[in-house]
């Protein structure tokens, strides 16, 4: 590989950690090609890029954005590696599980996740990341919880004036009689 296509590959991989702020270093060594190319294809269908360099490569790109911010994936980036990155910060991890299940399989191994400016070191973490809840979801949650004294605030001020009602039906009733 020529000086110029390392450089290319690098710029390649700044553009892709600048795009995303969730990405995951895997270890996809000993899949077959087969299964590389059927791990690629998943990743396809759910919007999740996969991306193989060279760790040298990899570091390089990363030191060049912010050295401080990824230095706790640099140890992550030896033998083979995989990096997935996706706008949804469970989809790959959910990618990487379901993958293992299907196919029986003890690969591909997490190295590490960067999740929004933290990092998930260690295959031991992929579990945690799957039940992981996206910004969309939590905000969702808290507007439900926002919205539920409302509307029981709104429910009640509703049943008093049909209650009201009620009243005055029945001192009209009285009145008359």
């Amino acid at each position: 590989m020529t000086k110029e296509q390392k450089n290319e590959v690098i710029e390649l991989l700044k553009d892709k950690f600048g795009q995303y702020n969730n990405f995951y270093v895997a270890n996809t060594e000993s899949l077959t090609v087969e299964q590389v190319g059927k791990l690629r294809r998943i990743c396809f269908d759910k919007k999740v890029e996969m991306k193989v360099a060279k760790n040298t490569l990899i570091k390089k790109a990363l030191e060049n954005i912010d050295d401080k911010k990824y230095s706790q994936v640099y140890d992550a980036l030896h033998g083979v590696t995989a990096l997935l990155f996706s706008e949804n910060a469970k989809e790959p991890a959910l990618i990487i599980s379901s993958f293992r299940k299907d196919g029986n399989l003890e690969k591909p191994v997490l190295k590490a996740a960067f999740i929004d400016g933290d990092v998930f070191a260690g295959d031991n973490q992929l579990k945690a990341l799957t039940t992981l809840k996206s910004k969309h979801d939590i905000i969702g949650e808290i507007i439900g919880l926002l919205q539920s004294p409302a509307k029981n605030v709104i429910s009640a001020l509703n049943a008093g004036s049909k209650l009201a009602g009620l009243v005055q039906a029945l001192e009209a009733r009285a009145a008359q009689a």
